[in-house]
């Protein structure tokens, strides 16, 4: 009868030596199998070519550039930015309402977005921005920020 014994082999010097494979958990329970963490929702990443993928808040912030020509507040003020994702080639979309469904102003507003998201130095935040116009739910004004709600009153609304 013969015995199997085993020895674990000690690296040399200079020899490579390989973590061994971990889990990782992620803030939102997702787990991973390399021991790498994907980045939090909103991270910036950097995309294919490079350049970092911008990160949601800075968009948010550069939309307040954005202002509704009738009533002079801001579009993120206003409640009427409902969500934004920005895809691997740095294009963001943005899910957009308006105070109207008849607004004939939409132009005007996805021109003032495409300008405060992909211009200024560097080129901008994001390479390209969509416009994904969205109806529901419906507009309302609960969806207005304390701080929009503050510069209607400015203008002499009752909100």
């Amino acid at each position: 009868m013969s015995e199997n014994t085993a020895t674990a082999a000690t690296p040399e010097a200079g020899d490579a030596v390989t973590a061994p494979q971990t889990d990782a958990v992620t803030t939102d329970g997702a787990v991973t199998t390399d021991g790498a963490v994907p980045p939090a929702a909103g991270d910036a990443v950097a995309p294919a070519g490079g350049v970092s993928k911008a990160m949601i808040a800075d968009i948010e912030e550069a939309m307040k550039d954005v202002v509704d020509p009738e009533l002079g507040i801001n579009v993120v003020d206003l409640g009427l930015v409902y969500g934004v994702h920005v895809d691997d080639e740095n294009v963001a979309t943005l899910d957009m309402t308006l105070t109207s469904a008849a607004c004939p102003l939409t132009d005007v507003i996805e021109d003032q977005a495409r300008q405060a998201l992909t211009t200024g130095p560097g080129g901008g935040l994001v390479n390209d921005i969509r416009i994904n116009w969205v109806w529901l739910p419906p507009w309302g004004p609960d969806k207005i920020t304390d701080e929009g709600r503050d510069q209607l009153r400015s203008l002499g609304f009752n909100v």
